[in-house]
């Protein structure tokens, strides 16, 4: 439950009489918010904020296509599940965080040292009064709510216990892999990671695992002057989860931010990508491949992204692929906005659906806002079955149909998998698609 010092501090919402502030009185009553710390102006500020736009319901404009109740409830429902730990990135060096059911587990974790980097968890860090994260602690959070609301962004930055701090002064040469496991049925988690790279430094970040029945995560990044910064994060497959992800980032001048996510499988996930290029040359690149088997499961898969561009000379990519069949619904909704100002513009947004049935769906609604004169921008949106062509040309040469499926499939995935710039870690996710497609053809 609550506990009462935070609402002696305020940064509990007061409950109102209507439905919606009741969804909303229910659901933080159901979580144990923490008090005092470096985070605690944002999680008052927070508090603040969400009493003010309230939780999203099924009308609201960019909901209309995910139903959030799941995400509203004050508990989670018990989901069963295996587990397994992911062996995704097992073979390449790699320091290693550990979060079990949202919490840090040092014991199974690499010791919190890096070159060229400075590592703290939040849950630790916050029980002193100042930290560098606290200039960015929900600050990136706050400004991504401009032109769209995201409460459960909000949520977060009020709820969250743990999370990764990493501020980056150099290149790192081996990625940092946050690893999650759960161990409970009707775990309900909040996680929230801040990450700082200054001018000129270097860093990749890996997420892997199941983090819970139920689980919402932010991360906010901010890429200094030169700086590159590639996410990769892979949802475990096969388990029945609930899970929304927020990623905020604000882009430097010549910086590179890269994000990719892997999804197989699930329940209901949404995933928000909130990017704001600001300074001139920044590249911004974000994808993802999906796919969905509605046989084991409901599947219901939401991929929400904004990129603003607001310097010039700028490139920003939306490469979105998904492979659904069985009755599993894919979402994509993404918009490009160009600012007054920001010339020389290159934007450009896929969106693609693969139907390997007639009972699955895809939906998507790309969107330009334009405020300059001088840019490129597109946008591009597609769904559809396999190539019979193709199909007919694979089996006529003596491929079985299951494998002429897995290679058509992974044909339509390789323009998603492509935003991938280090081979290691695109040769294992391709060798862990080939082997999940190929275990399921037949279905």
């Amino acid at each position: 439950m609550a506990d009462t010092a935070v609402l002696a501090a305020g940064a509990k919402p007061a409950a109102k009489t209507g439905a919606g502030d009741a969804v909303l009185a229910a659901r933080l009553d159901a979580l144990d918010l923490p008090v005092g710390g470096f985070t605690a102006a944002a999680r008052k500020d927070a508090a603040a904020r969400l009493q003010a736009m309230g939780l999203p319901g099924a009308r609201d404009e960019y909901w209309r296509y995910t139903n959030p109740a799941p995400f509203n409830a004050p508990l989670p429902e018990a989901l069963a599940y295996t587990s397994r730990e992911s062996s995704l990135f097992d073979g390449i060096d790699r320091l290693k965080l550990v979060f079990v059911d949202g919490v840090f587990d040092a014991a199974a974790s690499d010791p919190l040292t890096g070159e060229g980097m400075q590592i703290d968890i939040l849950s630790t860090a916050d029980a002193g009064p100042a930290h560098w994260a606290g200039d960015l602690y929900g600050k990136l959070e706050t400004s991504g709510q401009t032109p769209v609301k995201r409460p459960f962004a909000v949520l977060n930055t009020l709820a969250a216990q743990d999370g990764v701090l990493i501020r980056v002064t150099g290149k790192v040469a081996r990625p940092v892999h946050i690893l999650y496991r759960r161990d409970g049925q009707a775990t309900d988690v909040h996680v929230h990671h801040v990450i700082r790279l200054e001018p000129g430094a270097e860093l990749t970040l890996l997420e892997t695992g199941g983090i819970g029945a139920r689980s919402n995560t932010v991360t906010e990044v901010e890429i200094g002057k030169g700086a590159r910064f590639h996410h990769i994060a892979s949802k475990r497959a096969d388990d029945a989860k609930l899970g929304i992800g927020h990623i905020f980032a604000r882009v430097g001048e010549g910086a590179l931010f890269k994000s990719f996510s892997l999804a197989v499988n699930g329940r209901v996930m949404r995933n928000e990508g909130v990017i704001e290029i600001v300074g001139d040359d920044a590249v911004a690149h974000i994808a993802a491949a999906v796919l969905g088997d509605g046989n084991e499961g409901a599947f219901h898969h939401d991929d929400t992204v904004f990129i603003a561009h607001a310097a010039e000379r700028c490139e920003s990519r939306q490469v979105y692929k998904k492979v659904l069949k069985n009755g599993a619904e894919g979402i994509f909704q993404g918009k490009i906005l160009v600012k007054p100002g920001a010339q020389k513009t290159d934007g450009y947004q896929i969106s693609q659906g693969l139907l390997l049935d007639e009972g699955s769906q895809f939906l998507a609604k790309p969107e330009l806002e334009i405020y300059a004169d001088d840019v490129k921008c597109s946008h591009g949106s597609t769904t559809g079955a396999l190539d019979e062509t193709a199909l007919f040309y694979l089996r006529s040469r003596g491929v079985p149909k299951e494998q002429a499926i897995v290679l058509l499939v992974l044909s339509f995935l390789a323009d998603a998998l492509d935003e991938i710039e280090d081979e290691r870690l695109r040769d294992d996710i391709l060798t862990r698609l080939d082997e999940w497609l190929t275990s399921r053809a037949k279905g």
